[in-house]
């Protein structure tokens, strides 16, 4: 059987608003529909119908819920495997396990393609719920290294099938030497992605490179805390809150960064990280997570520890006033990240696909 011949249901949520898993999920949606195969998308977000719904709190869960399941059900039976993009949290209860319990009632294989940062949270926690789930996944696919690692030691076999970048979308301009270096967060503006040690990270630098500023790109509840901490650290005129912006915008701002910021307590396989190699901009982050596993320290990146502003301020300072480290930094991201490639990512994935459609066990790696 050749895999392109499948039909996918791929289960997950889609922008608006955009963000790591809704924007993979769109992605790959795409490559895969370009490589013949035919998918259909049940939106785990969709828009609240009536509209209304959606402000009713404690109970619109369930105008959500109800014609998910119904449309789970249908593009199951139509299915030949079914593809869930899973995160933790509620998200993992009330969208990902329904979709593989359906899945493995009408007999269709599925791949749990797990992708968030808190596996170990939600193992330890919920192990009891999560385990009986994954027992009726097909197949238990992760985006890194660091997850596998994660999913084993809770005695779940899984393979690593890596996130996808588009490198087509980004500028990869000459290396230069900018009098008003422009650092660039891509992360939302929630406390897991401690943006706080980023922000005084980034006024450390700036006491050195008076003339730096700040691009924080992303909405979430600490935008209020974080605009205050700016003036609380006399930079607030040097620091931009854009919001939450699109692709194509995004690829436009990293096209004016000098460095993207990370200062992530929890993470995976953040995709800012892997667009900014693709756009050839040298990576500044805390080792947080699987971030280790990606970014390789002083080769496609400097890596620091979680919550250690001075670190990350000299990681920073050592990037704008060596340029020979920026240029080397560059040049391993670029060659870094075309292990994300969907030309190296898709035999990888139509081969679980096959394999699950010819009821062949998955080989986990």
């Amino acid at each position: 059987m050749d895999a392109r011949t499948l039909r996918i249901a791929l289960v997950g949520p889609l922008p608006p608003p955009a963000g790591g898993i809704p924007n993979q999920t769109a992605q790959l949606a795409r490559l895969l529909r370009e490589e013949g195969l035919q998918v259909e998308v049940v939106r785990m977000n969709a828009p609240y119908r009536p509209a209304w719904a959606g402000r009713l709190r404690g109970l619109r869960a369930a105008f959500r819920l109800a014609p998910y399941a119904l449309k789970l059900w249908q593009a199951a039976a139509r299915a030949d495997v079914m593809h869930v993009m899973a995160n933790s949290g509620w998200s993992w209860h009330l969208f990902a396990a329904p979709a593989v319990w359906i899945g493995a009632a009408l007999g269709v294989p599925v791949v749990v393609n797990y992708r968030g940062g808190a596996a170990e949270e939600l193992l330890a926690r919920s192990a009891w719920l999560v385990r009986p789930t994954l027992a009726r996944a097909s197949a238990v696919i992760v985006p890194s290294g660091f997850l596998r690692d994660v999913f084993e030691r809770f005695g779940v076999g899984c393979s690593v099938v890596p996130n996808v970048v588009d490198t087509s979308r980004f500028r990869v301009g000459p290396a230069k030497a900018s009098a008003a270096p422009h650092i660039v967060v891509a992360r939302n503006l929630e406390d897991i992605y401690d943006n706080a040690t980023a922000l005084r990270a980034f006024a450390a630098v700036r006491r050195l490179h008076s003339a730096a500023r700040m691009t924080l790109a992303g909405s979430g509840p600490e935008e209020g805390p974080l605009r205050r901490l700016a003036a609380a650290l006399g930079v607030a005129d040097a620091v931009a809150f854009p919001g939450r912006l699109a692709h194509a915008d995004m690829a436009n701002l990293y096209a004016t960064a000098d460095i993207v910021l990370n200062a992530s307590r929890v993470d995976n396989m953040p995709n800012a990280l892997l667009e900014a190699m693709a756009a050839g901009v040298p990576v500044v982050s805390s080792a947080a997570g699987g971030i280790p596993y990606i970014v390789t320290h002083e080769v496609s990146g400097l890596l620091t520890a979680p919550g250690d502003a001075a670190a990350m301020a000299a990681a920073m300072r050592r990037v704008l006033d060596e340029p020979a480290l920026a240029a080397a930094l560059r040049a391993g991201g670029l060659h870094g990240v075309q292990r994300y490639t969907w030309e190296a990512v898709r035999p990888q994935l139509l081969e679980v696909y096959e394999r699950l459609a010819q009821g062949r066990q998955m080989v986990t790696s």
